[in-house]
């Protein structure tokens, strides 16, 4: 293995891999490590072997459980309410729909399960890590509140069971005597007294030790079990012996048990007729001719049975629904009545009454809890043997096994109980029995005792299991708020968690009505499981390399299916509460999405944008936008230190105020150097361009490329900065500050080639010059002005800009100002409304004047700074040159110099003099430099001080501070430059000025005159754009172009040089 020596340092060889992956152990922080630490804590003999995590098989670690949480309150308190009221046909659809929905769940869920090694977390790991933290902590938290409120539920049913069946007496608030609202209140309010009661008992318990619980769970599995079987043993014995459970009509109304003794209204004792309790209830005296209600009087007192059985024929009857408002009677079909329709109805406290409004949608949000649990065997993947075969196993079977019991019921209940029995919800018509105990064989208190313990064991695994979810979404530190409820004790308990679920248990504990707590908990169920599906769909639609289900069953449709059918549920059971639901779980995805910690899980949701973004790409591929919808993707060119930080800070603060967080944007730069050698150099970099991206809120991409140098560097950034069709159309790059210093000869070279790219390439170009004196984002202007000086037609970039900035809030209250330039044959009056025109039909709303600039002579003035500047220019060339051969230039052009300034002392004019002084000043600085060569830098930078900066004293239209010392600036800072006769005089006695290039001499009358008119008008302006000229089409004269650019912009504090891409980027039509 010489080979691969230098591999190994980094990379493990294959057999350590294999033999760390076959001896993971994936324990999850449940319940079995909690019990572990609790033995040890309680001094468990040193010798003997630590407790290993028990390596389940499928029916005990997955197919149980799952029975044990499927199974619960609503099976035993309300499943025979709703066959009565729904109908077996409604019920069978409801039983139908829930099952179906949990049963396509479950392939999901398996196809998740089995696509590698899933660890404790079960849901909430398998959402999160397919649809990325976001959703996996809005859905996670979707399904704490879901179980927390299970445990509520459970809790209720206890108490429901314990006050209602089991002992009565024990009401606080006495319900004997109390009639309608009354007595529902006294009833709510025991509920609440005593599930708080049970509730601390419950987070007590808990908190003691987990092992306790879990050592009961067996119980209380036997129990649920147990209560099944007794129903279907008492189904049997009906079809046989019927169970004596008598049902007391009066006409067709049923009867409170409470209210009669005897089911008739006159009974005969030795041969007298004597009244009955029932006839007491409903007369005003116990003797025959006493006054009694209408309706007792006109019908008759029937017994029937309560439990027909199975042979009886009353499916018929209940085959369809009965649904009641509140405080209906509970009427059987079928018997005639003698009733006024007119009439009130009185006593109505002796009969059996509707204590809800039921409609079908209500039935299906009480009904959903009882299919639930299925996450049972998932959530102790780390116990199982082999996770990825016992899980789907498992969970299919126990679906299908309560499925098949869930069904069978329904229609056992119809064809064995009598319809008014089924829709009396408490068994107030049967003696107070519960109903489903009426059904049981051999005893009803089988199914009471049953049922009350599996509530109570139910209770205790949702306090346990609630908890430790809350616990893993903290430690996952998505959501930075909860990162508090991480901790525990030191066994790993979640103490701070079991705080808050009891407290949000208490919640549903004081709404104290199972039938309203139930759909609540329907609601972040349905909203779990549908991301289970949507989590499963996306990944086999997305088919992501790493999507290798163990479990084959299962296809996108279905999982599509599961979705549908669980959104819809969710409108169904309650429109109101599914608004609820949804709102906090988008207001937690935005939560986390704004501030939560970033995490890469190798989501489903990253494949979806992957997918997404390659498919806009290749749209965008189809040709260049329309002018509508140009925008200015930038390309913003960046220089950095040895330090590897930006320089310019400021440009990317510029960048966010143009762009506004819209369109492209890539923040680029190059390291001189090789790929090999400065690779960690560019990391350092493009680290150091995200930092001050997300600091300057620039929503974009950053860039770094190493090149041998960096003209290439720069130059390889616009070639192929951006993919496809997303690349920059506008490429912004700081103005060189220091280019006239020989240091940076080269930095000002490579400007003029960016320029020169960008314009062979067709794309704009923005140079902000003083870019340090730019307002930073925090910045707000009150008032000024945003100048446009539109020179020249560039495609509109001039108007867009602008109007792109004051969007943004630092810009927001200047005020937009256009000029333009009219000459000598123009019509300034038409140009401004024609401008004025342009601009309404633009929908732009900005200030308009036109500046009439005609060209006059050109002054003594401009020829002597063209002069200097071509000195100046020669001077630059010969910076590389050696020093003798630099010493010998520099001495024939002061010569030069000297001879043309001696020649115009003696005939120039005394009161124009600022272009004499300058030169002299010019003569004295470059006697220096001849008296001593070394002093060559000192000279240039002399000559070359930088024009008005932010620190620096505003210079005037005309003064000389672009290439004389403070001490010429301040001399010649009240004279007047420009008087065209002394020009002319000028002119005619200095012979050497013929030599110099015309063409230049323009160029630099142009920007004198153009600055002149600029300062004049936009000196105070917050910022100016104007045309950027365009750079010199050889290489040579590139030292003049940008002495052209400096005289043009000198004065002026913000400046934006615009150079249009050659394409019309704003337009008039809509």
């Amino acid at each position: 293995m010489a080979l691969f020596e230098e591999e190994m340092d980094t990379s493990p060889m294959v057999s350590s891999l294999l033999s760390s992956l076959a001896n993971y152990s994936n324990l999850p922080t449940g319940s079995k490590e909690h019990e572990e630490a609790e033995n040890i804590e309680e001094g468990a003999r040193p010798s003997k072997k630590p407790v290993t995590a028990p390596q389940l098989g499928t029916l005990m670690g997955v197919y149980l459980p799952c029975i044990q949480n499927i199974f619960g309150v609503i099976l035993f308190l309300r499943m025979t309410w709703m066959v009565g009221v729904g109908g077996v046909f409604g019920s069978f659809i409801i039983v139908f729909m829930c099952c179906s929905t949990t049963m396509l769940t479950a392939i999901s869920m398996s196809a998740i399960a089995t696509n590698g090694v899933v660890p404790a977390g079960g849901s909430y790991y398998m959402i999160s890590r397919s649809l990325g933290p976001e959703f996996g902590g809005a859905v996670g938290i979707c399904f704490y509140l879901g179980t927390t409120f299970a445990g509520a539920m459970y809790i209720l049913g206890c108490i429901e069971i314990l006050l209602i069946y089991i002992i009565p007496q024990a009401a606080i608030f006495k319900i004997e005597g109390l009639e309608g609202p009354e007595a529902e209140l006294a009833l709510l309010n025991n509920m609440r007294v005593y599930g708080t009661i049970v509730l601390s008992f419950m987070a007590l318990v808990v908190f003691v030790g987990v092992k306790y619980v879990n050592k009961l769970a067996l119980v209380f599995l036997a129990c649920v079990i147990l209560s099944i079987l007794s129903v279907y043993a008492g189904v049997i014995k009906t079809a046989v012996d019927p169970p004596v459970f008598p049902v007391c009509l009066l006409g067709n109304r049923t009867l409170l048990s409470k209210s009669y003794d005897i089911c008739a209204k006159v009974i005969e004792i030795d041969n007298d007729t004597v009244t009955t309790k029932l006839w007491r209830s409903f007369c005003d005296s116990d003797s025959l001719n006493a006054t009694c209600d209408d309706y007792f009087i006109n019908n008759n007192v029937t017994e029937i049975q309560g439990i027909p059985g199975v042979t009886s024929g009353i499916l018929a009857e209940n085959l369809f629904g009965n649904y009641l408002e509140k405080g209906m009677l509970l009427e059987k079909r079928g018997i005639t009545v003698d009733v006024d329709p007119d009439s009130p109805t009185t006593n109505s406290n002796r009969y059996v009454l509707a204590d809800i409004t039921s409609f079908f949608t209500l039935l299906v949000g009480i009904y959903f809890p009882s299919v639930t649990g299925i996450m049972a065997g998932s959530n102790r993947s780390g116990d199982l043997r082999d996770a990825q075969k016992s899980i789907p196993i498992g969970t299919i079977a126990a679906i299908t096994t309560t499925s098949t019991v869930y069904i069978s019921c329904v229609v056992l209940f119809g064809a064995c109980i009598e319809g008014v029995v089924l829709r009396d919800k408490f068994g107030e018509g049967v003696n107070g029995n519960l109903v489903i105990g009426t059904l049981a064989w051999p005893s009803p208190w089988v199914i009471v005792f049953g049922s009350f313990f599996s509530t109570c064991g139910a209770g205790l695994q949702s306090l346990t299991g609630a908890p430790r979810l809350l616990q893993a979404i903290a430690r996952d530190g998505i959501i930075p708020f909860l990162r508090v409820f991480g901790h525990g004790k030191d066994n790993g308990e979640p103490t701070w968690a079991l705080l808050l679920t009891a407290c949000i248990c208490e919640i549903g504990i004081i709404i104290a009505s199972l039938d309203a707590v139930a759909p609540i908990l329907s609601m972040f169920f349905l909203m779990c499981y549908m991301f289970v599906n949507l989590a499963c769909a996306l990944q086999t639609l997305l088919r992501t390399p790493n999507w290798r289900p163990r479990f084959k069953f299962y296809h996108w449709a279905l999982s599509f299916l599961g979705m549908s059918l669980c959104l819809s549920l969710m409108f169904i059971c309650s429109w109101f509460y599914a608004i609820i639901a949804m709102g906090i779980a988008t207001c937690i995805y935005k939560y986390i999405e704004f501030c939560g910690a970033e995490k890469e899980w190798g989501d489903g949701i990253r494949g979806i944008s992957l997918s997404a973004a390659r498919f806009a790409l290749m749209r965008l591929e189809e040709g260049p936008p329309h002018t509508k919808n140009w925008r200015p993707q930038l390309l913003v060119l960046v220089s950095v230190d040895a330090d590897q930080n930006v320089e310019q800070p400021r440009l990317l603060s510029l960048t966010n105020q143009l762009k506004a967080g819209k369109g492209l944007t890539i923040v680029g730069t190059s390291i001189q150097g090789t790929f090999l050698d400065n690779y960690t150099e560019a990391q350092r970099a493009d680290q150091s361009l995200r930092k001050l991206m997300e600091t300057e809120k620039v929503k974009g991409f950053s860039q770094v490329v190493i090149s041998s140098n960096l003209r290439d560097g720069t130059s390889h950034l616009i070639q192929v900065g951006g993919l496809g069709g997303l690349k920059h159309n506008t490429v912004m790059v700081s103005w060189p500050r220091n280019w006239k210093q020989p240091d940076y000869h080269q930095q000002f070279r490579n400007f003029i080639e960016v320029v020169r790219e960008t314009t062979v390439a067709s794309m704009a170009l923005l140079v902000p010059k003083n870019i340090s004196s730019y307002p930073s984002n925090g910045e707000r202007f009150t008032e000024g002005h945003i100048d446009v000086w539109w020179i020249v037609h560039d495609g509109g970039m001039l108007m867009l800009l602008p109007f792109l900035l004051r969007q943004h809030k630092v810009w927001r209250k200047c005020k937009m100002r256009i000029f333009t330039v009219a000459q000598l044959d123009d019509n300034s009056i038409q140009m401004k409304k024609d401008l004025m025109t342009f601009l309404y039909h633009l929908r732009i709303d900005a200030a308009v004047e036109v500046v009439e600039m005609h060209d006059g002579d050109i002054s003594a003035y401009t020829y002597e700074k063209t002069l200097i500047m071509e000195q100046r220019s020669q001077i630059l060339k010969q910076m590389h040159l050696t020093k003798n051969e630099m010493e010998r230039e520099i001495q024939s052009i002061t010569d030069s110099s000297r001879g043309s300034i001696r020649r115009k002392n003696s005939t120039a004019v005394r009161p124009h003099h600022s272009a004499e002084e300058g030169a002299s000043v010019a003569e004295e600085e470059e006697s220096v430099a001849v008296s001593n060569p070394k002093q060559v830098q000192l000279i240039h930078s002399k000559n070359t001080s930088t024009p008005t900066s932010p620190t620096s004293p505003t210079a005037p239209a005309g003064g000389a501070t672009t290439w004389t010392d403070n001490k010429a600036a301040d001399k010649g800072r009240n004279l007047t430059p420009t008087n065209l006769e002394t020009g002319k005089d000028l002119f005619n006695m200095k012979p050497e000025w013929e030599h110099l290039n015309q063409t230049d001499v323009r160029r630099m009358h142009t920007a004198m005159r153009l600055n002149e008119v600029i300062m004049k008008k936009s000196k105070e302006a917050k910022l100016v754009l104007l045309n950027m000229p365009g750079p010199p089409k050889n290489r040579v004269g590139i030292e003049n172009y940008m002495e052209f650019l400096e005289v043009l912009t000198e004065g002026l504090n913000r400046v934006l040089l615009v150079r249009g891409g050659g394409r019309e980027v704003i337009t008039i039509y809509s």
